[in-house]
């Protein structure tokens, strides 16, 4: 056996086709019992040394370590959690995502082991054996097993399981994904709903007041002291309240309705916890720079992308070699059934085989040459996603600075506003003003409470935001992605 392996060597090194002829150069530098092409390094990145806009000085820490049971103290939120990470559809999908990959990543690998099979056979032939004789007619019976392997002297075949493991790492960095995704949706969504909870409860205030203005112009005019112009604006602003009531209804319904699909229920009524008005938001150190790439699931996915290309570069590289086997059958043939298994009738049979490319028109070339580009463009797609996790990261921290800027002055601008309402008031009760100026203040403070509702919403967004761009709870085990 050992001339035949001897052979074999000589083969693959002095075959002189188009097979070796062609290769890029390098092929031939790992031969025994070694995986040829490259072996995966992680690609050189340009990091930044601090996260543009971070909020207080840099430490390790970041809250994107936290769970998010502890980053988001509303207990129903909580709640909306747990149920979208038991119901939701697209996270079940990624689960049976991961264990098709798992499975595959078997497939892969059960070519390094023999292949041992059987094989039965049963026949009835009728045969001429001698001219102008009786034909005769006989039974023939076979059993065997046989066996194949594959040697896998140039590591094909394991090149092929590191990139079926790697597509299992990526898909499960994918689930990952999905998770953090889902914990972002439902808590936008939610604090969306609050928010047009918070505007429709101004709503309903400005149109109680203005039907109050209505009524006061009303019987004004009806006593000759005020004209037809006040009791129009009057009604004017009212109708304007009740239509932003039944647009803000609508919405609310809209919203429910996509928490509802989020938890992979039928659209219904979503509870709510915490207004928005007492919703508080825990500190948020943003940590290291170099631990993003460590947390976010879109990064890691993407490197495991980068292993399964350079993995794929490999086995295009083996198939320019000879694949060498070994195979064996053994088993009985007879006439009669009761004699297949006796010695009279054992076959069998042990060989090696070995066979390779020559001429394929520039196949294996090309194959190798796809292969290369597409490793290539993982690792652009790589750094690409990078860069994209700093940009988000950064949008998230300078939505924190100028949104805490924003809300002083809006808070500031609500105050005035309503104590504008109040002073007037106070004017046309003691007769130095008309209702027209009380009027004409209501209609500054109403959206103004309005856009500081929309304020305080997006600082939690911008919370979430930056817990998902730093890729939040990234520690947490598949099995325990809700708090036990």
């Amino acid at each position: 056996m050992s001339g035949r392996w001897l052979i074999a060597v000589a083969a693959a090194v002095l075959l002189p086709g188009c097979a070796l002829t062609s290769a890029p150069q390098g092929l031939l530098g790992k031969l025994w019992g070694l995986e040829v092409g490259p072996d995966y390094q992680r690609p050189a990145v340009a990091m930044p040394e601090d996260f543009r806009g971070r909020l207080g000085s840099a430490e390790a820490a970041s809250f994107a370590d936290l769970p998010w049971w502890e980053v988001f103290g509303d207990p129903v939120l909580q709640q909306l959690v747990r149920q979208v990470l038991e119901g939701n559809y697209d996270l079940q999908a990624a689960v049976a995502n991961v264990e098709q990959a798992r499975a595959l990543v078997g497939v892969a690998a059960s070519g390094l082991y023999p292949q041992v099979g059987y094989e039965g056979a049963a026949e009835r032939e009728k045969t001429l054996l001698i001219p102008n004789q009786p034909n005769s007619t006989f039974n023939v019976f076979l059993g065997a097993f046989n066996l194949a392997w594959e040697i896998d002297v140039w590591g094909r075949i394991r090149r092929s399981t590191e990139a079926a493991r790697a597509q299992f790492l990526a898909s499960e960095e994918a689930r990952r994904g999905v998770v953090v995704t889902l914990v972002s949706d439902v808590a936008t969504n939610y604090f969306r709903l609050l928010e047009l909870d918070r505007e429709l409860a101004i709503a309903h205030e400005s149109a109680d007041t203005y039907r109050h203005t209505l009524e006061v112009f009303t019987q004004r005019y009806r006593g000759g002291t005020d004209t037809k112009i006040s009791t129009a604006r009057a009604q004017a602003s009212l109708q304007g309240s009740i239509a932003k009531i039944a647009s803000l209804q609508r919405q609310i319904v809209a919203q429910e309705d996509a928490i509802s699909v989020l938890l992979g229920s039928n659209p219904a009524p979503v509870e709510r916890g915490t207004p928005l008005i007492a919703q508080t938001t825990p500190e948020t150190p943003s940590g290291l720079t170099t631990a993003l790439l460590e947390r976010r699931p879109d990064i890691r996915g993407a490197e495991q992308s980068m292993i399964t290309a350079n993995a794929e570069v490999g086995v295009a590289v083996a198939n320019f070699f000879p694949v060498i086997g070994l195979s064996a059958l053994y088993g009985g043939q007879s006439a009669k059934t009761q004699d297949l298994f006796k010695s009279s009738g054992n076959i069998w049979n042990i060989g090696a085989d070995v066979s390779g490319p020559i001429f394929q028109g520039g196949r294996l070339i090309e194959s190798y040459y796809a292969q290369k580009a597409f490793w290539d463009e993982t690792i652009a797609r790589y750094r690409g996603t990078i860069v994209k996790a700093f940009g988000e990261v950064a949008d998230a921290l300078a939505a924190q600075a100028r949104l805490a800027e924003q809300r002083t002055a809006q808070e500031a601008q609500v105050a005035a506003l309503q104590e504008a309402v109040d002073l007037a008031l106070l004017r046309y009760k003691i007769g130095l003003a008309n209702y027209i100026e009380v009027l004409e203040a209501e209609q500054l403070l109403y959206p103004a409470e309005d856009g500081l509702a929309q304020t305080q919403r997006d600082q939690l967004l911008a919370v979430v935001n930056l817990y998902k761009a730093l890729g939040g709870g990234w520690e947490m085990p598949g099995a325990q992605i809700t708090p036990q």
